[in-house]
């Protein structure tokens, strides 16, 4: 038997290519980097990886032709020549990579709902999340979060800059999510889950709503788990907090020290801005492991950072941390921009794994999107995590069991040197190799 194995690798041109087979053989001799993995021992099980659809992101879409509009959906949800993206993200409302604020109903006091519509959607962003449903052929599922309730609905009277849901309109928010998940449905586009709010911390100069811990279990408790479960959307997942790793300990322990609120949360989802502090993950797991965690949202701030061999590995070592403490899934921010970053209403410009070049008709693909892919091509929704250890600080990996009972390896080489190891699995070894500053994905 030999392993398959696959490289993506700075100064070369491998790009998640297959790499000659290597060789098993009996363990002779003791090697000092070992990575050992042992699938007798089990952990969590993935939901899936993928990216967010924003209105940014489809407008770009739509204006490339109708060539580079296949290449970027095959190249994203095709489960054999893609990534087989299989989890991802939109927004309820406008968000800052959105061409302008905008919101379902804006006529004031509209608590019925009687002016909902999303036609808004129907232009670009509906018309690229159905495309990519067809493109991805087996399991599609979509989540959405608000950035701001409708601006008569805040107590700053704007969308922008933070303030807060007004008392009085708690039970026609949870209703909001209701008809946007039925809207959305009638479209055929059916929705897995919800976060409350994207990032309910933040006080932003683009779309935005603060909620303090205790606010948001409350209307958890009260308003939206109560509105889902008599409107038969007692399905939907229910996800806290959705903002970075600093302060995911104490919103979880806020939000599941509430019996009645916690009844009704799937899990904490969180973003990778701010400091990193990975154990927090672990510590949300270890005190509360019958909740799920999940990745929501994670980019490169500052603008389209073409080139950046940078990107891939910050993607790589966050994606290796949060699978290793239990995380279920990891979903990027944008899932296409433009040439400069956006389009952006607040000039917020970020990078995303594919960048669209409007002006000439040109797909630029960054490390990101193949560091990204050397987990999402083969670890498979239902995958579990195995056991994986490293006996060196420089060797960062985790390892996953899939339903076709293969082993997906992925091993991250952040150094300027190669490095030389021994994979090894029982009384088998393999003798492995990598570049400095590359990603390898070994199938077993």
């Amino acid at each position: 038997m030999q392993l398959r194995n696959f490289l993506t690798a700075k100064e070369t041109d491998d790009r998640l290519t297959e790499q000659p087979p290597i060789p098993w053989a009996k363990i002779t001799t003791a090697d000092p980097a070992i990575l050992m993995v042992d699938d007798c021992k089990r952990f969590q099980e993935i939901v899936g990886f993928g990216a967010a659809f924003t209105e940014a992101a489809a407008v770009t879409f739509h204006k490339m032709s109708a060539k580079n509009r296949r290449l970027i959906l095959k190249a994203y949800f095709d489960p054999l020549e893609g990534h087989g993206y299989s989890l991802c993200r939109t927004h309820i409302n406008s968000c800052d990579f959105s061409l302008g604020n905008y919101a379902y109903t804006e006529v004031d006091g509209d608590v019925k709902l009687k002016h909902f519509s999303v036609d808004h959607d129907r232009r670009a962003l509906l018309p690229m999340i159905k495309e990519a449903q067809r493109a991805a052929t087996g399991e599609f599922k979509l989540f959405a979060s608000p950035w701001s309730p409708p601006a008569w609905m805040k107590t700053n009277g704007q969308m922008n800059g933070g303030g807060k849901l007004k008392p009085e309109y708690r039970d026609a928010w949870a209703r909001y999510y209701v008809r946007f998940i039925q809207e959305y449905e009638k479209e055929g586009v059916p929705i897995w889950g919800l976060t409350i709010q994207n990032e309910p911390a933040a006080v932003q100069p683009w779309d935005s709503c603060i909620w303090t811990a205790e606010e948001e279990r409350d209307f958890v408790r009260d308003h939206l788990g109560p509105t889902l479960h008599r409107s038969g959307l007692e399905r939907i997942k229910i996800i806290v907090w959705d903002h970075n790793r600093d302060l995911m300990v104490e919103r979880a322990a806020v939000a599941y020290s509430d019996p009645e609120a916690s009844k009704y949360i799937w899990g904490t989802g969180f973003h990778w801005y701010g400091p990193d502090k990975f154990d927090n993950v672990q510590i949300v797991h270890d005190a509360w492991p019958d909740k799920h965690l999940l990745f929501t949202e994670g980019c490169q701030e500052g603008g389209p950072h073409i080139g950046s061999w940078d990107l891939g590995e910050r993607y790589a070592r966050s994606i290796v941390n949060d699978l290793n403490r239990w995380t279920v899934g990891w979903v990027d921010w944008n899932i296409l921009l433009d040439e400069t970053g956006g389009p952006n209403h607040v000039n917020n410009f970020c990078s995303a794994p594919i960048i669209a070049d409007t002006r000439n008709d040109r797909l630029i693909f960054q490390s990101s999107y193949y560091y990204i892919g050397h987990f999402s091509r083969f670890i498979r929704p239902g995958a579990a995590r195995i056991l994986c250890a490293s006996t060196q600080d420089d060797l960062e990996a985790t390892a996953f069991l899939n339903p076709d009972r293969t082993i997906a390896v992925v091993v991250l080489n952040r150094t300027d040197k190669e490095r030389t190891f021994t994979l090894k699995r029982g009384a088998r070894a393999a003798m492995c190799s990598m570049p400095a500053h590359s990603i390898a994905t070994y199938i077993v």
